[in-house]
């Protein structure tokens, strides 16, 4: 009798990225360094997981429906979602996602929360279960200028990021699934502060890296952005 099929699953990563908003800097043409970074990586191979890019919409709710489908249908070891922080020149590693969206600006269907929970009844907050510490050093340790940031906003990148935590915090089958935020400063042809796209792509890989190799952070002191 012929052998069933395998249904392994191969492990994955799963990095995300936004399309083009509002916030372009001194570019004409519609650029979001976050997708670009992530794009660039999309099918690699590190330590055994192929990383899976994927675009998220800077679009409140909409971005944590797109999340959610991604969650069931990758089931990945680990997950970080990555956005654009102008005025930042360093790669940032979030630590904290509070609950509310508190839109600045509107995001890219016109829709602007103001003092809204992300999920409601929700936690005030979850930290980043990601091993922070351990690749802030890689990075630094690689030339890659980086940095732990104490605050990732209140727009559409807070939102996906607490979204994401507490997906993995309550939904069967995420328990072991580790995942964070990670801010991208502008590319050159944006603005200053900035960092080429290919150092952005570098700094990510180191993260993941790290990531999956790190089971337990390291204690490091970090400066933090506000």
């Amino acid at each position: 009798m012929p052998a069933a099929p395998s249904t392994t699953v191969q492990p994955c990563v799963l990095l995300t990225g936004f399309d083009p908003f509002g916030d372009t800097g001194h570019s004409d043409q519609p650029i979001n360094p976050s997708w670009q970074a992530v794009k660039a990586l999309k099918g690699k191979r590190i330590a055994g997981h192929t990383l899976v890019a994927a675009q998220l919409p800077t679009v409140f709710q909409a971005s944590i429906d797109e999340l959610h489908r991604l969650l069931a249908q990758h089931k990945p070891t680990l997950v970080i979602c990555v956005g654009q922080a102008g005025g930042r020149g360093a790669i940032s590693l979030e630590r904290v996602a509070i609950n509310i969206n508190d839109a600045r600006i509107p995001d890219n269907i016109g829709s602007q929360p103001v003092d809204t929970p992300v999920v409601p009844g929700g936690p005030a907050a979850y930290f980043s279960n990601l091993p922070i510490k351990a690749m802030l050093q890689a990075m630094q340790d690689a030339g890659v200028a980086a940095e732990v940031s104490q605050t990732a906003g209140t727009f559409v990148c807070n939102h996906v990021f607490y979204a994401l935590m507490h997906a993995l915090a309550t939904r069967r089958g995420f328990k072991r699934t580790r995942g964070g935020f990670i801010h991208v400063p502008y590319l050159p042809e944006q603005g200053a502060p900035s960092l080429p796209l290919e150092e952005i792509v570098r700094g990510l890989r180191l993260a993941v890296a790290t990531a999956l190799a790190t089971s337990q952070d390291i204690a490091k002191g970090a400066g933090a952005v506000s």
